[in-house]
């Protein structure tokens, strides 16, 4: 595992959070869950990408593939 996946996960959250604060306070609430939905979309492909690299490697070493 990447330090980087880390750094990729808490920046998105940094991102989102604080457009999400910006769009709330000019009383647009609906872009605000839209931009949180956006950012946890790209979250979890992030993960599931990551999820599928580790299954490859789990094949390769038990020589499942």
């Amino acid at each position: 595992m990447n330090i980087d996946l880390i750094f990729k996960i808490a920046g998105t959250g940094i991102i989102v959070a604080v457009l999400n604060l910006v769009l709330k306070r000019a009383e647009r609430e609906e872009q605000a869950m839209m931009t949180t939905l956006a950012g946890l979309i790209v979250v979890l492909v992030i993960i599931v990408e990551e999820i599928g690299n580790l299954f490859d490697t789990v094949k390769t070493v038990f020589g499942l593939w």
